[in-house]
């Protein structure tokens, strides 16, 4: 009797071994699947604000070391124009900085750095990041301009003056989107979803 109730938990032991070896392949299948259909995300952009497409709002601001910048305008340099918006306080901000230097310095961008506090803070920030080579800018009005809510975002000018990307960034990647963007005339990757999933 003990042998066969010992023998009887064996083969239910391998029954049930068996079962969620089962289990485990089905849900590996699923997590494959999954994988598949998650489209790579780009920058997200907002609806409201000024149009992808359209010449951008032309402003003449004051950068933090006097200099004055005309964000908008045709550019001599022949360089699309990134506008980063930051804080102090956001801390995907601090991790962004140093990236979005190295991929304007690689893609040829001229990067301006957008900041909305108290000048000393604004300054502490230049200071921890060494952006004393670049354009800085302390300005309400173009956060306001280009309805930014969220931070931090980035606004892609080309060279002519037209704005061809914008959206939340939080990564390299996410600035490459608006770069490809650019490129391929896709203004999102919102976009190019809706126009796979129509055709």
């Amino acid at each position: 009797m003990t042998q066969s109730l010992l023998l009887a938990a064996i083969v239910l032991s391998w029954v049930v071994i068996a079962a969620l070896d089962v289990c485990v392949l089905a849900l590996a299948r699923q997590v494959g699947v999954l994988h598949e259909r998650i489209a790579p995300v780009g920058a997200l952009s907002a609806a409201s604000g000024p149009a992808v497409g359209e010449l951008a709002p032309r402003l003449t601001l004051n950068t933090t070391d006097g200099r004055a910048l005309t964000v908008g305008a045709r550019q001599a340099t022949g360089r699309p124009t990134l506008l980063l918006f930051i804080s102090a306080q956001c801390p995907i901000c601090k991790v962004l900085i140093p990236v979005a230097k190295d991929f304007a310095h690689e893609e040829r961008l001229s990067l301006v750095f957008v900041g909305d506090a108290p000048a000393d803070e604004l300054r502490a920030l230049i200071k921890r990041f060494s952006l004393e080579d670049l354009d800085v800018v302390n300005s309400t009005q173009l956060g306001l301009t280009f309805q930014v809510a969220k931070l931090p975002y980035a606004v892609l000018i080309a060279a002519d003056g037209i704005l061809v990307a914008r959206g939340l960034v939080n990564s390299r990647e996410h600035l490459e989107s608006l770069v490809v963007a650019h490129e391929t005339g896709i203004t999102s990757i919102q976009s190019y979803l809706a126009a796979k999933t129509a055709s």
